[in-house]
């Protein structure tokens, strides 16, 4: 069994507007390991306690953090854009890591690892996308909001969105949606050379898998894997599936080490 690192209090990281983000660092040897999380997740999620205990058994350096207006860090949710958590990734990137980094994106945060990989190429040494969703405020929300919702979002500045995963519903702001086309991906190609691994589930409701097909279609690098688990849903947190993970991040670590 994967011996797990003691739990501690987060530490924090000061912002320069005051905010502060909450996280967790692990010391070890390169190339360390970045976890970002997913839309209203936090860093207690399954995947990243499963990636702690992989590293820490491996000796290797691994961070995972909590966004502005998620988990632990400050902020309200409902104030956050995909530019923000951009920021703050770049931020926990710059501050709290060294050398070269393999960047895990769960979710969402497979859209802030190619604009954290974009923004810092000389750091980003390898990238695994578990049911990347890069796009989604506009390919995923507004493409499907009806024009009751659009009407109501232009009014109102907010909507709410039902969740599969929470008894609450998601707020939606109009900035999140205007501020998310400032950062669309799939536009256009997505310059990296750095080594990518994608795993997405085939019965995702959430996240069509088509998403991450179009994602290594868009990536200008060589080294790009999809892998599609046939029954797998979009947390793709079942033992099998952090077995997965950890042993793709794994072998790309070996590999980009």
């Amino acid at each position: 069994m994967v011996e797990t690192p003691a739990i501690a209090v987060a530490s924090r990281l000061a912002r320069p507007d005051g905010n502060t983000i909450a996280y967790h660092a692990m010391p070890g040897c390169s190339p360390g390991v970045l976890f970002l999380g997913g839309f209203k997740s936090d860093m207690s999620g399954a995947k990243a306690i499963a990636l702690e205990a992989a590293c820490h058994a491996e000796k290797r350096a691994f961070i995972r953090f909590d966004y502005f207006g998620h988990g632990e860090s400050s902020g309200q949710f409902v104030d956050g854009t995909i530019g923000r958590w951009r920021d703050d990734a770049i931020a926990v990137l710059d501050a709290l890591t060294d050398g070269p980094q393999v960047v895990v994106g769960s979710s969402m945060g497979g859209w802030i690892m190619l604009l954290l990989a974009q923004a810092r190429p000389d750091r980003v040494h390898g990238l695994v996308g578990v049911a990347s969703a890069p796009d989604f405020t506009e390919d995923l929300l507004w493409h499907a909001f009806d024009a009751e919702t659009r009407s109501a979002l232009a009014r109102d500045g907010i909507v709410s969105v039902p969740s599969d995963y929470e008894d609450d519903p998601y707020p939606i702001s109009q900035t999140l949606i205007e501020e998310g086309r400032v950062h669309l991906v799939l536009r256009s190609p997505i310059e990296l050379r750095c080594p990518v691994r994608l795993i997405h589930g085939m019965a995702d409701t959430a996240v069509p898998w088509d998403t991450s097909r179009k994602l290594a279609e868009t990536l200008s690098g060589d080294d790009i894997e999809l892998t599609l688990v046939k029954n797998g849903g979009h947390r793709l947190s079942e033992p099998a599936d952090l077995e997965r993970l950890c042993r793709e991040v794994a072998n790309l670590c070996d590999s980009v080490a």
